[in-house]
């Protein structure tokens, strides 16, 4: 049932949006049709044990570096290679879990490349716009066969991406996503929690509720709430305001850390081989493929079931693999070998099982949900934020009752509510914002933005180490132009100018350098707060001899992507404009 406030019609001018949630561990889409928008479907991906409405973000590639399959298809194939040959396998390309690549690289550039299972190399974008490219065809037959006319400019397609992701993590995406055949004009990038909060304000929010009401649906204007979006790879936070009928205000940058289901999963690896030793998983993720996936698989099985029962053990089937590998390197039982370890206590082996003390198994979630829960306190402390009452947890990882126990009980005061489909609040809720996009009022700037100018020296307030001479006029180099602070609230739409004079006459090209900055007033843009963003580049029409050119730079702000115009002023023709936040970093290893 669609809420009271949910607008009559899309405001999307294409007959369907398809969302895609390209996640870390998982991935998925849905779809909805303009006429009937709030009625999203979601694909169903069929696995070994279950029907699943995600499947892995898993990439299996032929060692010709074609496509072979993706999802539970890749896995499952990859795991047959590696039991038909132990050799032959090691030909193929097998990725899983690569989108963390994404967050928080301090050198992201186009060129940059991955390590598959066994430690191959390849180009990210390769792996990202094939994994992409599958998902958009396998979506685009769902669709031919419930509207056999379809054509794909017929589709609005939504890609969702985390909230603390930088400018250049969003533009490598697009990127990916274009090369996968989806027009650039038909492509939005929603922030994963702002889709969330969205689709919570059209579904019947708390699980167990009577009738349909719920908190968003009811919250007066005025109201703000915390999303805490966990995912896979990373927890994003954002704080919302109710600031009028169905319409949402970000109160702060969204802001979060690596505190997904993924972090738990490595600390199990961490774990394994603190008691087996690293040699024997290493090998048995580059000899014994098939085993490996078997382990880990059989430890996301009991990740997902585990609840906040105080006592009792969790039995963990162990491949025989495992087994044999260890005891011919330590040359001991795995018994000898366990009670010899940190765990001996705690942790036993019988009939082919690890038996786990239950707080140990526990302590396995500890650094992730520890991490969530100190961020949130720092958030909480923030002046705008402290009066936020209510905690709105959604994504996969919002679902493991350990951390839903650790933030109910570290936020006693506040209210914490878990939506029916928590796991696909981001997925559904990118479609509903591909339909009514203008949900979104305002957002916050994460950062201060500026440009690389060189205005005329003035010796009153510029350094003499900053002058420089161009033709015959005295200019200060490296000079921080804001466009916009760091925390200014951003209307969608947001436009800041400035008019540029080609400093030279034969330039064939105006190049401007953008920059960002964590403080409220950079000076310079080589302040230690500053670091180059990308480059703008605007090709310049040919000037008599003598004239001068002078060209209006915009850029355009609070959407979910930096865009940029330009225009030149004596013709006032839009001139082409193009914005590269991938290249100017490159370095000449690839990493």
């Amino acid at each position: 049932m669609a809420a009271a406030n949910t607008p009559k019609q899309s405001c999307c001018t294409r007959l369907f949006v398809a969302a895609i949630d390209f996640g870390t561990t998982y991935s998925g889409y849905a779809f909805s049709a303009k006429h009937e928008w709030t009625k999203v479907k979601t694909n169903i991906w069929p696995s070994s044990n279950q029907m699943s409405s995600k499947t892995p973000t898993a990439l299996l590639l032929n060692p010709d570096k074609t496509f072979n399959s993706f999802g539970y298809e890749a896995e499952k194939s990859y795991a047959d290679l590696a039991e038909e040959d132990e050799d032959e396998y090691k030909n193929y390309y097998y990725f899983h879990r690569f989108k963390m690549l994404l967050h928080n690289c301090k050198n992201l550039h186009r060129n940059i490349c991955i390590d598959d299972m066994t430690r191959k190399r390849m180009e990210a974008h390769i792996v990202f716009t094939k994994s992409i490219k599958y998902i958009v065809d396998h979506l685009f037959e769902e669709l031919k066969k419930a509207y056999p006319d379809i054509v794909l400019d017929d589709v609005q397609f939504v890609l969702t991406v985390p909230a603390i992701w930088d400018d250049p993590s969003k533009q490598f995406m697009r990127e990916a996503a274009t090369a996968a055949g989806i027009n650039a004009n038909q492509l939005l990038i929603a922030l994963e929690p702002e889709a969330a909060s969205i689709y919570c304000q059209h579904i019947p929010t708390e699980v167990g509720v009577v009738g349909t009401s719920s908190f968003l649906r009811t919250a007066k204007q005025g109201t703000k709430y915390m999303i805490v979006d966990l995912g896979g790879g990373t927890a994003d936070i954002t704080v919302h305001l109710r600031s009028g009928e169905g319409v949402l205000d970000e109160v702060r940058p969204a802001s979060g850390g690596p505190w997904g289901g993924k972090s738990v999963d490595d600390k199990f690896e961490k774990f394994m081989k603190e008691i087996l030793g690293e040699e024997v998983m290493d090998k048995l993720k580059t000899e014994n493929m098939e085993d490996y996936l078997d382990l880990f698989r059989e430890f996301e099985s009991k990740k997902r079931n585990i609840s906040t029962v105080k006592t009792g053990k969790v039995h963990m089937k162990v491949p025989l693999t495992v087994k044999s590998l260890a005891e011919k390197k330590m040359k001991k039982n795995m018994t000898e070998i366990l009670k010899e370890s940190n765990y001996g206590e705690s942790v036993h082996f019988a009939n082919m099982k690890l038996h786990m003390a239950i707080d140990v198994f526990k302590d396995l979630f500890k650094p992730t949900i520890d991490g969530i829960v100190k961020h949130l306190k720092e958030v909480f402390m923030e002046k705008n934020v402290h009066d936020v009452e209510t905690i709105l947890m959604v994504g996969g990882f919002s679902e493991c009752e350990l951390v839903q126990t650790a933030i109910k009980n570290n936020f006693k005061d506040k209210r914490v509510i878990i939506p029916e489909d928590a796991g696909l609040a981001v997925l559904k809720g990118a479609v509903y914002y591909g339909h009514v996009p203008k949900t979104i009022g305002r957002r916050v700037a994460r950062y201060t933005y500026g440009i690389q100018s060189w205005p005329e020296f003035d010796p009153s307030k510029h350094p003499d180490a900053k002058k420089v001479m161009i033709g015959t006029t005295a200019r200060c180099r490296d000079v921080f132009f804001k466009y916009v602070t760091k925390g200014e609230l951003l209307t969608p739409g947001y436009r800041r100018s400035q008019i540029f004079q080609a400093l030279k006459p034969d330039e064939e090209c105006l190049e401007c350098a953008i920059y960002v900055s964590d403080e409220e007033n950079p000076v310079f843009v080589d302040d230690a707060s500053c670091r180059k963003l990308g480059t703008l580049r605007v090709p310049l029409p040919r000037v008599s001899v003598g004239c001068s050119l002078e060209i209006e730079e915009t850029m355009i702000f609070g959407d979910t992507e930096l865009e940029v115009q330009a225009r030149d002023i004596y013709t006032n023709q839009q001139c082409e404009v193009s914005i590269d936040l991938l290249s100017n970093n490159v370095v000449q290893n690839g990493n």
